[in-house]
């Protein structure tokens, strides 16, 4: 440890400066020059002086000295001069991917759908089939990796309900695609996808929209949504419409509105509960964050047999993630990541570039969200 000079002071010393930024020492390795000053996690106590070089033993010894905590803090200067804390210039933009994929006019038409649902108590037909045909001819010519980049992105909070529509009709129709079904049952999966919400138009936004916990009385207006969406679809096959309607049942009868078991539920309804449950726990809300997929995906897992069909989320999991290979990440930190690996039997945490560096993610430094460019 001779090259690592870490500072054994009682912590008596006061050091604290404005100057300084917070880093998890997950970033830290055997081999790294560090080029300023590193404080222990109340960014008091100095530990590690400028100018050395960490190997084994210095780690050891610097989670030790840390007590276990995961945060340290260096110099601003210090934390550029070793971290490159910027984002890929390589990653498309949010509207990049729209304009080239045509997602943006999908999302704008359909919101114009539900504000006629609105005004009119009513759902334009043909103008559903028109998005929802463009939306399966999109699934013909866009690669996978590109569809999961628009449903990962964090997308404006004031419109997402046609932007869920638009994704939860995109991840049926690549479930579909998974499943091997054929293009007339894909397309069909594609349409429920875009109507299961359209409900949700007919809920006061005050209630739709709270940023805060809603209450007992509040969570029953929203679960009217489902009949609202089935009462809609009037001029939809019935199918279409039992199959929207019943995107909220669980395979264990618990949902709602029918409290139906998988063995009542269509294929149909089954997969666009996945679809919905992973769209939503991605999405940022005015209540809530958003969630990283590969957090998502593990709570999937989770909810296998209780409220999801088992072998749906298995389809799910054995496909999705390999389109998030090679994406850029936000990590807990605040430093940008590059997916590199995963291992199915620990989907939450993959293997991540950071700085030049692959390293295990973790419950001390994990994926946040995906990245796209400004």
């Amino acid at each position: 440890m001779s090259d690592s000079k870490l500072d054994n002071n009682d912590g008596n010393e006061e050091i604290k400066d404005s100057n300084l930024e917070a880093i998890s020492i997950n970033l830290l390795y055997n081999g790294l020059k560090v080029q300023g000053d590193v404080y222990d996690a109340d960014a008091t106590r100095l530990l590690i002086r400028s100018g050395s070089t960490l190997n084994d033993d210095s780690l050891r010894a610097l989670q030790s000295m840390n007590e276990g905590r995961n945060t340290l803090y260096v110099t601003q200067h210090a934390y550029r001069s070793m971290f490159e804390n910027t984002p890929p210039e390589d990653a498309p933009s949010l509207q990049e991917l729209e304009e080239t994929t045509g997602y943006g006019e999908a999302a704008e038409e359909t919101g114009e759908i539900l504000d006629e649902i609105v005004a009119n108590k009513s759902v334009q037909k043909e103008a559903m089939h028109t998005v929802s045909s463009e939306l399966s001819n999109k699934l013909e010519v866009t690669s996978q990796s590109t569809i999961m980049s628009l449903i990962n992105a964090l997308a404006p909070v004031d419109k997402y309900l046609q932007r869920h529509c638009v994704d939860v009709s995109l991840l049926n129709g690549l479930i579909g695609r998974w499943l091997g079904l054929p293009k007339t049952e894909i397309d069909n999966l594609v349409l429920i996808g875009l109507l299961h919400d359209c409900g949700k138009a007919l809920i006061p936004p005050k209630v739709l929209n709270a940023a805060r916990r809603l209450t007992v009385v509040e969570f029953e207006v929203i679960k009217m949504h489902a009949l609202h969406t089935y009462d809609l679809l009037t001029e939809f096959p019935e199918g279409v419409r039992r199959s929207a309607r019943g995107h909220h049942e669980k395979v264990s009868g618990a949902g709602y509105p029918d409290h139906l078991s998988k063995e009542n539920l269509s294929l149909e309804a089954r997969v666009t509960a996945v679809s919905d449950i992973y769209d939503a726990m991605v999405s940022q809300r005015a209540y809530k964050t958003p969630r990283s997929p590969f957090n998502v995906l593990a709570t999937l897992v989770e909810l296998k047999g209780l409220e999801l069909d088992s072998d749906l989320v298995d389809t799910f999991i054995n496909n999705m993630p390999g389109e998030l290979i090679d994406k850029p990440v936000v990590m807990s930190d605040g430093s940008f990541g590059v997916i590199r690996s995963y291992d199915p039997e620990d989907i939450e945490f993959p293997m991540v570039e950071v700085n030049g560096r692959v390293i295990k993610s973790g419950k001390n430094l994990f994926c946040t969200c995906m990245y796209t460019g400004d």
